[in-house]
């Protein structure tokens, strides 16, 4: 059985909730866990002492995740982060990678998930032949739903106009997780 390492843990988030339940989970597996509710929060924790691992929501109010993810690495290269969001795109996960995030996952992702993902032991989906991952059509549906709703600052009316399916249909769809893959 290998031996656990404590880590320094840095869980940006602005739901009060998950980032409570996390700074918690990563305590009771023996790490030094601090949270933070945005960007400017989790630069000055950061700033003040560096952490090993990083949490970071995608969509948080007074900057995004992806721009706390380079600061954290100007800060200090070696941290690893991870990227966690509950709208999940192919599109930001390129660019949470390319922004230096070790890996990116989507709400809701439970503490064993996130650790893997910062241990670089997350499994991978199928890859077709020619390398590339091959997104379920549920996982495709849900991103779509996403962009569209992006696309329309969130006006559930207007984003299922531009869907072309009833407003009831596209909340219904809304209410239930993200698809994982």
């Amino acid at each position: 059985m290998s031996e656990i390492v404590a880590r320094t843990v840095l869980v940006v988030d602005d739901d009060d909730r998950l980032r409570d339940r996390l700074v918690r989970a990563f305590a009771a597996r023996g790490h030094e866990a601090r949270g933070a509710r945005d960007v400017a929060e989790g630069r000055a924790l950061a700033s003040a002492e560096s952490p090993e691992w990083a949490v970071v929501d995608l969509r948080m109010p007074g900057g995004t995740g992806l721009d706390l993810v380079r600061e954290l690495l100007a800060i200090d290269p070696a941290t690893r982060v991870v990227v966690l969001t509950g709208y999940g795109a192919i599109a930001t996960a390129i660019e949470a990678v390319r922004a230096g995030a070790a890996d990116y996952l989507t709400k809701p992702a439970d503490a064993d998930q996130i650790i893997h993902a910062l241990e670089g032991t997350t499994k991978r989906a199928p890859v077709d032949d020619a390398g590339s991952t091959i997104p379920s059509l549920a996982r495709v549906e849900w991103e779509h739903i996403q962009r569209t709703l992006a696309d329309c600052n969130g006006n559930i009316t207007q984003a299922a106009r531009a869907l072309g399916i009833h407003r009831r249909s596209l909340q219904r769809k809304l209410a239930k997780f993200p698809v994982r893959r």
